[in-house]
């Protein structure tokens, strides 16, 4: 594996709407994140990337972007986001920001021009086909629910295809126009200082054609789109081709948005001349999830996350480097879906820190995930603002379950988890902003919050200091960036173990569990770097663990 310019790096991910707001509109913006650069350099974050900021209808919150070239007036302006790059350049920091290209919105003038003439040019820029009665084209069901054909405005007899929402066409990759255009518009940002781009949905953009119908499993008829996406052969072409055509022409960092890689696709998507830099690894996020809905999926356990994880990292090997999550903008906060109900604690959420953050490849941070924000709990339908929230409200209704069951199970993965203002102070709105947020505050502001904890030595915020300074230290930084990651104790139960091994020998050990736990170190400790309780109770070379106690030991 070629060393990386990033692989030392700490990133964060900011979703713009809620971060900061500076002018009192309840909208978070770029003028904001400035403000916040110098919150994060402190943190140690060098890479920050920020979710789409373009303008938009905002039907996807963003992600169905109208207008590749500029950014949407709730966030500012084109020279506040060249200011934000000038700024974070400053500070040694890079950004980041995402690239939406599966689709565009409805309201971008390439689908205008289409739903004009589909015949023409940007007609072949989406997948548009004939109208037929009591026929479509395939039965996908898309992302957010119902059939991803939809009727194309002013032309009753055709109609378009989307894998996400109604308002989001999708972009036909297959046409050499589209993808030059997608090129232009990646360098157009790279030239102006990007660091790079965290790709979004990516594996989409290749299609299973012709279109053709899937085995069905819900009683709409329709099929998950995983289907055809397991079926569909050659996306490696188009991503081989926008790594040359841009990425690599920059140095530039890109990490993509991928579910389902196989595992003899690794080294294409993140090895030395990979498709991306990064991908995520999704593999606990995704662990137990139904394509029936939310109702029949299966949370996961500490030895089912322990799993995940140690299969991640023999599947990538020394080839490259997954980036490390707990959580994103699209997943429910970590520390309320991993630990289990009634277990989360100061001294929990900063095992599961210290489990994933030193871990081999990039650590990501979400906002507010350095403070312990939690998910919001059990909200009345009508404050639910997320599509997919609201959507699988309705597969659980009809289902069987009650309106009250329905929005026990939606608030466990609602997006509006991890989407509620970041928490600055306990003062009202959570500091987020002096006029009436977009998105309700999670009522537990005022004990969890940035203030609160920016001068106690003990608080969560300090510990992810810690963390980051750990893994940067110029002692330990060989062995926690590229050092091998060795199991540790690998079947025992509610233990999470492994051994960062290169010039130093590092042991991380976590008890995934209230009960305290005692093990036997594999060899002598030379000293403690972290702990995340004030003491430890160690007898030679037997250590026992308090509940949720995380420890890394350096090895004589």
């Amino acid at each position: 594996m070629t060393r990386k310019w990033w692989h030392d790096k700490v990133a964060y991910q900011i979703y713009p709407k809620s971060f900061y707001d500076s002018n009192g509109d309840g909208i978070g913006d770029i003028p904001g994140i400035i403000s916040k650069l110098d919150y994060l350099k402190e943190l140690g974050v060098d890479i920050v990337w920020i979710s789409p900021m373009y303008p938009s209808p905002f039907a996807d919150q963003g992600y169905d972007i109208s207008d590749y070239y500029n950014i949407d007036p709730a966030f500012g302006t084109l020279e506040d986001m060249e200011h934000l790059i000038e700024e974070a350049k400053k500070r040694d920091m890079y950004i980041l920001m995402d690239l939406v290209v599966n689709h565009c919105s409805d309201e971008h003038e390439w689908f205008e021009k289409a739903c004009e003439d589909p015949e023409g040019k940007y007609g072949n820029f989406f997948y548009i086909e004939d109208r037929k009665e009591g026929e479509l084209p395939c039965n996908w069901r898309s992302y957010f629910g119902g059939s991803v054909w939809e009727s194309l405005p002013g032309r009753a007899d055709k109609q378009y295809f989307h894998a996400f929402h109604k308002k989001q066409p999708d972009l036909n990759w297959e046409n050499p126009e589209v993808r030059e255009e997608v090129y232009k518009n990646i360098n157009w940002w790279l030239d102006k200082g990007l660091g790079g781009f965290r790709v979004d949905a990516i594996i989409n953009i290749k299609k299973k054609l012709p279109f053709q119908d899937y085995p069905t499993d819900r009683e709409d008829g329709l099929s998950d789109m995983g289907l055809m996406l397991a079926d569909a052969e050659g996306v490696g072409e188009f991503l081989g081709e926008m790594q040359k055509r841009t990425f690599q022409l920059h140095d530039a960092f890109s990490v993509g948005e991928v579910f389902n890689e196989k595992e003899e696709e690794i080294p294409d998507f993140i090895g030395d001349n990979g498709y991306f830099s990064s991908i995520f690894d999704f593999s606990t996020t995704s662990w137990g999830k139904n394509d029936k809905g939310w109702y029949a999926n299966e949370r996961i356990t500490p030895d089912a996350y322990k799993k995940c994880y140690f299969n991640a990292q023999k599947r990538a090997g020394d080839i490259g480097f997954y980036s490390n999550i707990i959580e994103n903008h699209d997943e429910p906060r970590g520390v309320s879906y991993y630990i289990p109900e009634g277990d989360v604690s100061d001294e929990s959420k900063k095992m599961l820190a210290t489990l994933y953050f030193l871990m081999r490849g990039l650590p990501f941070i979400y906002q507010g995930q350095e403070i312990g924000m939690e998910n919001l709990g059990v909200v009345p339908l009508e404050k639910i603002d997320d599509i997919s929230a609201l959507d699988q409200y309705r597969v659980c209704v009809e289902a069987g379950y009650t309106p009250e069951e329905a929005l026990k199970i939606v608030s466990v993965y609602s997006r509006d988890n991890a989407r509620t203002p970041v928490q600055w102070n306990n003062r009202e709105h959570a500091g987020f902003t002096t006029g009436t947020p977009w998105l309700m505050v999670n009522p537990n502001y005022t004990r969890i919050n940035v203030e609160a904890q920016e001068n106690d030595e003990n608080s969560v915020l300090a510990f992810y200091k810690k963390l980051v300074a750990l893994r940067k230290s110029p002692e330990y930084k060989e062995t926690f960036v590229y050092g091998e990651v060795i199991p540790f104790e690998e079947e025992r139960h509610n233990l999470m173990a492994y051994q960062r091994k290169a010039d130093k020998d590092v042991l991380v050990i976590g008890n995934f569990q209230r009960e305290k736990q005692s093990v036997t170190l594999p060899k002598e400790m030379e000293k403690v770097l972290l702990n995340n309780y004030p003491d430890m109770e160690i007898k030679g070379r037997e250590l026992t663990l308090e509940g949720y106690q995380a420890v890394v030991l350096e090895m004589k």
